[in-house]
């Protein structure tokens, strides 16, 4: 084996070892947010009414709040149902991020003293969270949305070229079409 052949085997197993590694990171990313939306959105659910009326002790409108108690834990866990397949994963973890970027910018105003009263509607064990904490768990959460959105726009991307390439026929440039 010569140098070349070896500098191309070692490249190919380092690639290799890289997908790899991406792929279970973003596995568990996927997890992390399955899970999360999951059990958010069943909690809500499960205890419809007080979350209903958590709802309504928020600081904006009856209707809105009436909407809001309905629609947060359908999208909660139509989030969690986008990520469980690959077709629809990056429209999951767009939804994960646009979701919890909301979630952080209100968490942020409640933290600054911008409401009268201090709601919340989380979910289980978010209930004793301090908003310092929110805060950073919605950060983390938004980082790693960002982390799989950019994994699984990778990957798209990835099979899309193979697709391409496949069938295709390559051209020189300047050769008639």
């Amino acid at each position: 084996m010569n140098d070349y052949e070896f500098y191309l085997n070692a490249k190919i197993w380092f690639n290799q070892l890289i997908v790899t590694n991406m792929l279970k990171m973003e596995q568990g990313i996927r997890f992390i947010l399955i899970f999360l939306w999951t059990y958010t959105g069943l909690d809500k659910l499960i205890r419809f009414e007080q979350s209903r009326k958590a709802f309504h002790n928020q600081t904006f409108p009856a209707e809105l709040a009436e909407i809001l108690s309905y629609a947060i834990p359908i999208a909660e866990i139509l989030l969690a149902i986008l990520l469980v397949w690959s077709i629809s994963r990056w429209w999951g973890y767009l939804g994960s991020l646009l979701l919890l970027t909301v979630f952080l910018c209100y968490v942020g105003l409640i933290w600054v003293g911008a409401f009268p009263r201090v709601p919340c509607n989380c979910a289980g064990l978010l209930d004793s969270m301090g908003w310092g904490s929110h805060m950073i768990l919605n950060l983390s959460l938004m980082i790693l949305s960002i982390a799989g959105l950019w994994m699984e726009g990778r990957r798209e991307l990835e099979v899309g070229s193979r697709k391409l390439g496949a069938g295709s026929v390559k051209r020189e440039v300047g050769s008639p079409s």
